[in-house]
């Protein structure tokens, strides 16, 4: 039987090396796998990529990856929000390079990486300084600008309830970016509030199979980045 459960946080984000490109998964608050970021930090792993929704918010959680100074590209579509500060000075610094991809581009760029999709064609940028130096081609009278499929060294994403084997249920709209993240990491990190026994979960619901997952972390009591935001935290 394979039991996927890691012991401790740190023990599941270990092995990740300096130069790691990692997909976080999280739209904002939602869906941030905060616990296995933290860890991540006391790891001390550098030099990363980050490929994710946003930047994060106040100096927790990915924000508080960046502000350690451990990311040096970041790959996503919303760098600066109401409470983004960090990832703007590392940016105007020059210390942390930025590529900037549409939402939907983004979505279609992990979702191609994970299903062995080179590259698409997408009429979305094209006419903008997003399309610059990028391929493009026109179909059916219509211009559209070639993306390449994202994948990555790593993904760490959350859930509310995953099995011993992998097989991952998530909280309504946090489960955004994490189902196709899984599929287009090398290995796949997951952390869940409770992590059942096999058979626990209906397998008519499961959104991520256990074959995309490579370690599971029971988090029981998450915390909720919103909250450490508005109360100042910072860590480490």
């Amino acid at each position: 039987m394979i039991d996927k459960r890691a012991a401790s946080a740190a023990e599941v984000v270990a092995d990740i090396p300096d130069g790691s490109s990692i997909m976080v998964g999280g739209f904002g608050e939602a869906g941030s796998p905060v616990e296995l970021i933290h860890a991540l930090i006391d790891q001390g792993a550098s030099n990363l990529t980050i490929i994710s929704n946003n930047t994060g918010s106040g100096e927790v959680g990915l924000a508080a990856l960046l502000k350690e100074r451990r990311v040096t590209k970041v790959i996503c579509s919303f760098p600066k929000t109401l409470n983004s500060t960090v990832f703007p000075e590392l940016y105007r610094e020059g210390f942390t390079e930025l590529e900037l991809v549409p939402q939907g581009t983004l979505a279609e760029r992990i979702r191609a990486g994970g299903a062995g999709v080179p590259a698409f064609f997408t009429p979305t940028a094209v006419g903008t300084p997003l399309a610059e130096g990028k391929e493009s081609r026109e179909f059916h009278g219509r211009e559209y600008v070639l993306e390449h499929g994202l994948t990555a060294d790593y993904a760490l994403i959350k859930g509310a309830t995953a099995d011993t084997h992998g097989n991952v249920l998530y909280n309504k709209t946090a489960r955004n970016f994490a189902p196709i993240m899984a599929t287009a990491a090398d290995v796949t990190i997951v952390q869940a509030a409770r992590v059942l026994e096999p058979g626990a979960i209906d397998p008519e619901t499961i959104v991520t199979p256990g074959i995309f997952v490579d370690r599971v972390l029971e988090v029981a009591d998450p915390v909720h980045e919103s909250r450490l935001v508005a109360e100042g935290a910072s860590y480490p």
